[in-house]
């Protein structure tokens, strides 16, 4: 890896902490012509460094906020639960919704490549390009809508490297604004422009990226403790549908004391036909007690498709995919009800296991995370919604101003 400067000094690295650039796919209509081998990591950097350098291009005509409600939200989610062992997968002795969801993840692993070809991946890589639209915004009795979403809404890429489903780290780029998020095992983390380095709280868990066709072990060590539920037909596709619960102790271990996880729960949609993840449903409701004493309620619903499943070192891959997202905020008064509905579409243009080299170097957190108190995960959510509802006035230093007092109230 490389420093944001390009200089290949180990040294420098360890000073800057994870100020770096990784290597990410540049989308066809950015590209710049270049020539020769040699060119192509000035190209990703004069890229990279245009698209920081320059606003957000409209959405709705359009504040660079919904920018970061886009990111705040569908940027880097995570999975319910933590994941620290493999799975142990045995159908005889078991309720029969335990046996029937197990049955579905031998199925899902067979279809995968099997246990073996799972097994040898010790680490991953992916990038591609992605796309995400704010399409719909309703509040009180306005809707406003997307009238064109093949030509709206902003485009970016995302480079992913994998070690362990607990160790990751992610770069993101859309609409000239930057995220980074990160596990090393031990403490998650994530980096914004508006809200610079911060810890997350509850234990660390895996990126749900990943677990969107790019890494099978993951994904059938994640439905491995889930429950049958059901059938359901989805997109002409007759699937089977296992839902897996954060228990009590991991929402308590991430709500803090102004906020609350009330539940979170994402199922999975598997194909009775070819025993791969068709689709992905997650949903998680928060409730926030602001300083008036006035109970405000946050439900994010996540839908997903995974499509263009391809073989890649005898492990199969999903290699696009999309996501319909829907936000509702909704408290006591009927002024504060609003409901967003976001749209994201990616592409996996390069994806690798078992790369050499990478080591514990790739997921060190940025070095001024020290001492500092963990967030709620939902803080980003909250303080970027607010961000938007002080976006129409006052510049951009009152936005931020905005921005971090709205903090003081989610601060443990």
């Amino acid at each position: 890896m490389r420093n944001s400067s390009g200089s290949n000094d180990s040294d420098d690295r360890k000073d800057v902490g994870l100020e770096t650039v990784l290597e990410v796919p540049v989308p066809e209509e950015t590209c710049i012509a270049t020539s020769g081998k040699d060119n192509s990591w000035y190209q990703v950097k004069h890229w990279m460094k245009s698209q920081l350098g320059k606003a957000a291009m409209p959405i709705f005509g359009c504040r660079r906020t919904d920018v970061q409600l886009l990111l705040g939200v569908i940027g880097a989610p995570l999975v319910p639960v933590p994941l620290t062992q493999a799975p142990v997968v045995s159908i005889k002795n078991n309720p029969t919704e335990a046996s029937s969801a197990q049955y579905i993840v031998h199925q899902y692993i067979a279809a995968s490549g099997g246990q073996k070809a799972l097994n040898s991946i010790n680490n991953l890589y992916a990038m591609g390009n992605v796309k995400m639209v704010t399409s719909e915004f309703e509040t009180g009795n306005k809707v406003v809508r997307t009238r064109n979403l093949s030509k709206g809404g902003e485009v970016g890429c995302f480079v992913l490297w994998q070690m362990s489903p607990v160790k990751w780290c992610m770069e993101l780029v859309v609409g000239g604004i930057k995220l980074c998020a990160g596990s090393d095992g031990k403490l998650l983390w994530r980096q914004t422009p508006w809200l610079g380095s911060h810890a997350s709280r509850g234990p660390c868990r895996p990126l749900r990226r990943a677990i969107q066709g790019l890494d099978p072990r993951t994904t059938a060590n994640l439905f491995s403790g889930a429950r049958c539920v059901g059938e359901k037909d989805v997109g002409g596709e007759a699937c089977f549908m296992l839902k897996l619960s954060a228990d009590t102790c991991t929402l308590n271990a991430r709500s803090s004391g102004s906020m609350e996880i009330i539940r979170h729960t994402v199922v999975g949609y598997f194909s009775q036909r070819t025993g791969l993840l068709v689709q992905l449903e997650d949903c998680h409701l928060l409730r926030v007690q602001t300083t008036g004493e006035e109970t405000v309620y946050w439900e994010t619903k996540m839908e997903s498709m995974m499509e263009d499943y391809k073989m890649v070192d005898g492990v199969n891959i999903a290699h696009a995919g999309r996501s319909v997202t829907t936000l509702f905020k909704f408290g006591e008064a009927a002024m504060h009800h609003t409901r967003t509905k976001m749209e994201e579409s990616w592409t996996i243009k390069e994806t690798a296991f078992n790369v050499q080299g990478l080591s514990m170097d790739c997921f060190l957190p940025p070095a001024d995370l020290k001492d500092q108190t963990p967030f709620s995960e939902a803080c980003d959510l909250i303080v970027e919604d607010r961000g938007r509802s002080h976006s129409n006035g006052g510049g951009r230093n009152a936005k931020v101003a905005a921005l971090d007092r709205s903090m003081d109230t989610f601060d443990d």
